[in-house]
């Protein structure tokens, strides 16, 4: 009752005119943003994050997640009628949705993908409500051992259990802490690595300052290179007919749907796993438990809907470590992170007894962001399919803009704007060298906390480095952070063992 009682008073915050229009505002940014091949949900928060300091920080959270929600909805729509992902969350709609659309199904697919994502981020909603306090309540036994062992254990997640090469991963986790160095020490007060006695860096280098960097300039840049000549949009046009046809076939696969629902919020709360995982294992699973497996890459709705409820789960899957511990499930979330530290907010489980009006305002905006992001998702079609035939040279030009003014406007520095000009050629040449770009924000975001965290349980033990492994919960998350840390080795140990040929070889 208490939770009913509490996202009723959240639901008050979420339904103030102010609210409902930035929810309305930022779910329809967000499918534009989803629905543009090179962007996405990590670019777009990046992109907007700045413009956040003209509204409350209540506002300010629930305008990015409505962002981060209708990227979600919108990664679909390039992934059908253009063939080309709008994010790489949307890689698995490509499989089966691409398909259809040849086959003049464009319709259907789209309906498909905005109900499917409707079902998920319902079910994702509902599992975040019923999880949020009692993960907080447990997090309040946290000290700074804790707060270390479990940073640490986000970092190694992302070697464990990361798509990418794991020797890169770790340099960019490395490149991330050195950065998060830069300025003042926490204790002394004695400025650290500042080039030559930089007045710029003695604040540090912000967060906000890379991710417009390597997320919005370095992605332009990479997006101009590789793109080719703009594909063929697949013309697509919903009827009500074609509506009733589609929400008629979509009850008829609930099961795959409440499946990869439950899956994907599961998984979208892993640091380093995230919504692109969740849905390829979705549509993986979907394909292994149909009856008809062979019609898989060849327009099956199913194929449709099992990643498309996956990764919108995951996405409200990894918002419920960031809010309740403090550690972002995803890049997305990362700048999320950052953004609440900007306003004066801590994540962690003091949030829930601080600021319940904020955590509940939040909550409550999930609901209002995925009710209005199908409506506004179907409603606006034929506007996507215009808006996708703007040549990409623009769109890059439009977004460049945006970054250099966004990354000027918070600190009205000179120095910001260099920095972000620096940081997008470097985001740019780690991206054609396969660096994955998720673990240098998220090494940023985190690893003042780590720092802090390590030598307040130093100087509160003594030197005794063992304190972290002697107190059960720092030391249970130390042991899963060294067993994700050599699971690489592990697998790499075992692939060889079963094909005969020795490691060293």
């Amino acid at each position: 009752m208490d939770v009913l009682a509490l996202l009723a008073e959240g639901f008050a915050t979420s339904l103030s005119p102010l609210n409902l229009m930035v929810v309305i505002l930022g779910v329809t940014a967000g499918l534009f943003i989803g629905a543009m091949p090179g962007l996405g949900s990590v670019n777009g928060v990046a992109i907007v994050l700045p413009l956040t300091f003209i509204v409350p920080p209540s506002s300010a959270i629930i305008l990015l997640a409505a962002i981060y929600y209708g990227a979600m909805y919108g990664g679909a729509v390039s992934s059908i009628l253009l063939g080309i992902p709008g994010a790489s969350t949307a890689v698995a709609t490509t499989f089966d949705g691409r398909p259809m659309a040849q086959q003049g199904k464009a319709g259907l697919a789209l309906i498909a993908a905005a109900v499917a994502s409707f079902v998920g981020g319902t079910i994702s909603v509902i599992l975040f409500t019923l999880f949020a306090a009692p993960l907080a309540d447990v997090a309040l036994a946290f000290g700074p051992a804790e707060e270390f062992a479990l940073v640490l254990m986000a970092f190694t997640t992302f070697v464990g259990l990361g798509g990418d090469d794991k020797l890169k991963t770790i340099i960019m986790i490395c490149l991330g802490l050195v950065l998060s160095t830069v300025g003042l020490d926490l204790i002394s007060g004695q400025p650290r690595l500042i080039f030559g006695d930089m007045p710029g860096f003695y604040s540090g280098i912000s967060f906000l300052v890379l991710a417009i960097g390597v997320y919005g300039v370095g992605e332009v840049l990479y997006t101009i290179e590789t793109s080719k000549s703009s594909p063929q949009v697949t013309p697509a046009k919903i009827t009500f007919g074609e509506l009733a046809l589609g929400i008629k076939a979509m009850g008829r696969i609930w099961k795959t749907m409440s499946f990869g629902s439950f899956m994907g919020f599961f998984v979208g709360m892993l640091p380093a796993a995230g919504a692109t995982p969740a849905s390829l294992m979705a549509y993986g699973v979907a394909k292994q438990t149909s009856k008809h497996p062979e019609t898989f890459g060849k327009g099956n709705i199913e194929g449709v809907a099992a990643p498309e409820t996956a990764n919108n789960a995951a996405s409200t899957g990894s918002l419920l470590p960031m809010l309740t511990l403090g550690i972002p499930g995803s890049p997305t979330t990362a700048l999320l992170l950052g953004g609440m530290v900007m306003w004066g907010l801590v994540p962690g489980p003091m949030l829930f007894i601080e600021q319940p009006d904020f955590v509940w305002g939040l909550i409550s905006s999930l609901y209002t962001a995925n009710f209005a992001a199908v409506l506004i998702n179907i409603a606006l079609i034929p506007l996507f399919v215009w808006a996708l035939r703007m040549p990409f040279t623009v769109l890059c030009s439009i977004v460049l803009v945006l970054c250099i003014v966004g990354g000027f406007a918070p600190s009205q520095k000179m120095h910001d704007v260099w920095l972000i000009a620096g940081f997008g050629v470097a985001g740019y040449l780690l991206r054609k060298a396969d660096y994955p770009l998720a673990p240098l924000v998220l090494a940023l975001v985190l690893g003042p906390l780590m720092e802090k965290s390590f030598r307040q349980t130093l100087i509160a033990e003594q030197g005794n480095v063992f304190a972290f492994v002697e107190r059960p919960l720092s030391g249970t998350f130390i042991a899963i952070a060294a067993l994700f840390f050599v699971l690489p080795f592990i697998k790499y140990l075992r692939k060889g063992t079963r094909s005969g040929i020795a490691p060293a070889e």
